[in-house]
């Protein structure tokens, strides 16, 4: 029986936002306490360069995301806290695992179809237009991060489901053709309350440019609280806490009996202006000391590049003799 072991990747691509902290910086630090759990989590800079080619933004990504999860409260003596590029036998791996890998298995595969939609749906000569290998070759990135470190729980969102059989189809691939080499990972797919509505009651994401981000100063924070998206009803009006994104945002990161307040608040009438501010000054004091040593970290690069160079060498302790097992299994490496 393998030890529950749980993966976590986490995108460099921007500052995290709220919808990140509630739907996956707050359950991995909370789960990586348990007892006889073993916990990665990892910077994914490799995958952020299918979108972002500023070397810049990606490397001040990085910095902020991790400053965030430490800010948060990661204990990375408890856990595996380090970035994908440190770590070189993923994308050796990557390359192994691509020689199991049919072609049109990723040609099914959910990021890249939408891409080839869009260019289909603007009439474009080339339905491919755009499409880098990376993109295209995403899901056996994943696999290898998954794989590496024989995952046996990956928490994901709905999205990401699909990739997760993609991963799934590959580990079995491989253990068929050579033995049970790879722990075969499930999904753990993040429920729908996970999901954090954005400024305007779409998923929240950078994508979409209706995020909060975390640790903002009061002024901006304030700004983008009072731009969330409510109805008409007036002060005095009882207001449905259904499909309402003001409350959505309150519910996800507050505890159950404050959340039950600000419900019977709204339905007695409160105004939108007032809940708002309520909102606001519950993440102002929720974030307050986080924020505070956010910002103790960003001016501490040297301390972050220390933390994660520490963790790269601890997953590497793992990495280096997998991988050597594994090219052994198909014929790479020394004569004798």
């Amino acid at each position: 029986m393998n030890q529950k072991t749980i993966l976590t990747g986490i995108t460099t691509t921007g500052r995290p936002h709220l919808g990140n902290y509630a739907g996956a910086i707050r359950p991995a630090i909370k789960a990586s306490f348990e007892q006889g759990l073993q916990s990665f989590y990892f910077l994914a800079d490799y995958h952020s360069l299918v979108k972002n080619k500023d070397p810049k933004e990606v490397k001040k990504s990085c910095m902020e995301v991790a400053a965030t999860w430490l800010a948060l409260g990661l204990d990375t003596k408890k856990t595996y806290f380090y970035r994908q590029s440190d770590i070189p036998e993923i994308p050796e791996l990557m390359w192994i695992l691509s020689t199991f890998t049919a072609k049109g298995l990723m040609n099914r595969a959910h990021a890249y179809k939408s891409v080839v939609q869009l260019n289909e749906e603007s009439g474009g000569s080339e339905s491919d237009k755009g499409i880098s290998m990376a993109l295209f070759s995403y899901p056996i990135l994943m696999a290898a991060d998954i794989l590496m470190f024989k995952a046996t729980d990956v928490p994901v969102g709905q999205d990401q489901k699909q990739h997760m059989e993609m991963v799934r189809d590959v580990a079995q691939r491989f253990n068929h053709h050579y033995g049970d080499i790879f722990v075969v990972p499930k999904a753990i797919i993040a429920k729908a309350s996970a999901i954090l509505p954005g400024l305007d009651g779409r998923k929240m994401s950078k994508s979409y440019n209706n995020s909060i981000p975390l640790f903002l100063g009061s002024n901006e924070l304030r700004k983008l609280i009072m731009k969330i998206k409510t109805n008409s009803l007036e002060p005095g009006e009882p207001k449905s806490t259904e499909a309402c994104t003001l409350f959505d945002i309150y519910h996800a990161i507050s505890k159950p009996e404050e959340s039950l307040l600000f419900k019977e608040q709204l339905e007695q009438g409160m105004a939108w202006g007032a809940a708002k501010e309520e909102l606001f000054v519950y993440i102002e004091d929720l974030f307050s000391g986080p924020k505070e040593e956010y910002l103790k970290l960003i001016d501490d690069q040297t301390y972050i590049e220390s933390v994660l160079s520490a963790g790269a060498e601890k997953a590497r302790d793992l990495s280096s003799s997998y991988l050597k097992k594994i090219k052994t299994v198909v014929g790479i490496g020394s004569l004798v």
